[in-house]
């Protein structure tokens, strides 16, 4: 059968409508054209289809054996058609399809969570693909558009990505349970000079290995690094076995470590950032960009 063989969907929705009233008039009036033009459209879909669909006789309209096979086959492909567009719309006005969405480590114990739970309230139609990666891999994904958007603890400017910091994230000292400085209300940087320390690696966590280097520095001291840890669980559980100290972000201390005590760091934050694709952004992300800033504001 080539194209211009098949029956179009007005020819469709005309026979369905007829198939529904049995009965030309009502019919016709339903779909707002003339009588006479229904009826050319059914014969134009009769001889497409090549078999009468319709018995008239006796000012009576009944579907044939062909007519009913036809009905419930288009009524389907009809549903199917309505339930398309729908999603189609519903992916431009950012309520349905899939949302990728990566983040970093201990993310979920903080920022993201709850901005998380109120766009799948807001948009229920939407999945919601969640990913933990760190920085590096986060990236990776957005450029061959195998993510639409990432949440990072810093990340270096490049044009093919937009960024915008949403929140900025107090920083803890870790310190072993049974550590000497443990017992003490505060406990200065700088009384972690001569320590051995836990950290992760700069392509892990780039932004707050930098930003270690520098607390540090500006402490009097380089950390004298005995470990390195790509897991945030592994990096607390080395504190909690006396390999080292370290600094974490404050949503770390969620995971309520038994061996590992965290003392504050006045005034030492790091930015946490929204990272997606350049250009216009899929409405999805633009809605959780809206809840985020919403946040971030309040």
């Amino acid at each position: 059968m080539n194209e211009h063989d098949r029956p179009e969907l007005r020819h469709l929705r005309a026979f369905v409508m007829v198939a529904d009233e049995l009965h030309f008039g009502r019919a016709a009036e339903r779909l707002a054209v003339s009588q006479p033009a229904l009826s050319v459209q059914i014969r134009q879909l009769e001889r497409l289809v090549g078999t009468p669909l319709f018995d008239r006789h006796n000012r009576r309209v009944l579907t044939t054996a062909a007519g009913r096979v036809l009905d419930e086959s288009a009524r389907r492909l009809l549903r199917d058609l309505d339930l398309m567009v729908e999603a189609a719309r519903a992916v431009a006005r950012g309520q349905g399809g899939t949302l990728r969405v990566g983040f970093g480590p201990t993310m979920m114990l903080s920022t993201l969570a709850p901005v998380v739970r109120a766009f799948r309230t807001r948009a229920p139609g939407v999945k919601v693909d969640l990913r933990e990666m760190v920085t590096a891999d986060q990236v990776a994904a957005l450029l061959r558009d195998d993510l639409d958007i990432g949440f990072v603890r810093g990340v270096d400017p490049d044009p093919r990505l937009r960024l915008e910091e949403v929140a900025r994230e107090p920083l803890r000292m870790a310190l072993p349970r049974d550590h000497r400085l443990a017992r003490r209300a505060r406990v200065p940087l700088r009384a972690l000079a001569d320590e051995p320390w836990v950290l992760f690696p700069r392509a892990i966590a780039p932004q707050l290995h930098a930003q270690v280097l520098r607390l540090c520095g500006e402490a009097g001291f380089a950390p004298r690094v005995v470990q390195e840890s790509r897991e945030v669980s592994t990096t607390i559980g080395l504190v909690g076995a006396g390999v080292g100290v370290t600094i974490v972000p404050a949503a770390v201390q969620r995971m309520s470590w038994p061996d590992v005590v965290y003392k504050s760091l006045p005034r030492a934050r790091i930015a946490i950032s929204a990272v997606w694709r350049a250009g216009e952004a899929p409405p999805a992300v633009d809605a959780l960009l809206a809840l985020v800033r919403a946040r971030s504001r309040s």
